[in-house]
């Protein structure tokens, strides 16, 4: 088997102890595209909940080194994808509103409202729009602007499809729109954002489709926004199970429970 393996950075993670911090992007036999890394970000986290801390993982991405469109779109996955970096891309969250819950944060497991709850305007996070989940899995809900700000050109991440994920600032749109006026049940007041369902996906409106993608020269390209859905939600390629780390008694990189 020929193994292709560039080791993208090795760094310490300054905001408390330090903590070595490794990944590597290995391309094996030309069809499958890997990232390898310990889960731990290179730039300053937190702060969270009480006793929240980042936890060392053992993420292992794997999708199509050369994806292709299905002509079909795949619902939203645990994880959008992964960064350049190694860190998940895990926009969405397990929390619904719940009248029965606590009034000062009226969420719970519980889906039957139907509304649910957006990360980045709803949850609890840190400078770089990101949050540890009860395993201490460390990952972005919005943009990190530690990390685009730093980036050697314009790839970000890869998708859990295999298509590649840039960041170019407002040179693209997505074409989500906050909907107009209150909310007509659930929790009811006006959409802010703090529920997915605030938002609605107006053909045109911005530069995107509605998985946060377009061609650009010939090739499919997803893109991080600035702007709700941050990152894609839904998929235009295959996403297979590897994009999760695959099998074993508890997949590599698998999303735990959120926490704010």
């Amino acid at each position: 088997m020929k193994t292709l393996c560039t080791t993208l950075a090795l760094s310490l993670l300054t905001a408390g102890s330090a903590v070595a911090h490794s990944t590597a992007i290995t391309v094996i036999d030309g069809d499958q595209r890997c990232i390898i890394s310990d889960g731990v970000p290179d730039h300053d986290v937190g702060t969270w909940r009480e006793g929240a801390v980042v936890e060392p993982q053992d993420h292992f991405f794997c999708v199509d080194a050369s994806p292709e469109l299905t002509g079909e779109i795949t619902d939203r996955a645990q994880i959008s994808g992964m960064t350049i970096n190694g860190i998940p891309l895990r926009p969405g969250t397990a929390e619904y509103y719940d009248p029965e819950a606590d009034a000062e944060r009226p969420w719970s497991r519980d889906r039957s409202s139907g509304w649910n709850v957006e990360g980045v305007g709803g949850l609890n996070m840190d400078a770089q729009n990101a949050h540890v989940d009860g395993a201490g899995l460390y990952h972005y809900h919005g943009i990190p602007e530690v990390v685009v700000g730093n980036l050697d050109g314009t790839l970000f991440a890869y998708a859990a499809d295999g298509f590649e994920i840039h960041y170019v600032g407002g040179d693209m749109q997505s074409s989500y729109q906050l909907k107009e006026g209150e909310r007509a049940s659930g929790p009811g007041g006006v959409h802010d954002g703090t529920y997915v369902q605030d938002y609605e996906y107006v053909a045109g409106s911005g530069t995107l489709d509605e998985c946060n993608g377009t061609v650009v020269d010939g090739q499919y390209v997803y893109y991080a926004t600035d702007t709700f859905p941050f990152f894609p939600r839904c998929f235009l390629g295959t996403v297979t199970d590897d994009a999760f780390g695959g099998g074993g008694d508890r997949p590599r990189g698998a999303a735990g429970n959120d926490g704010g």
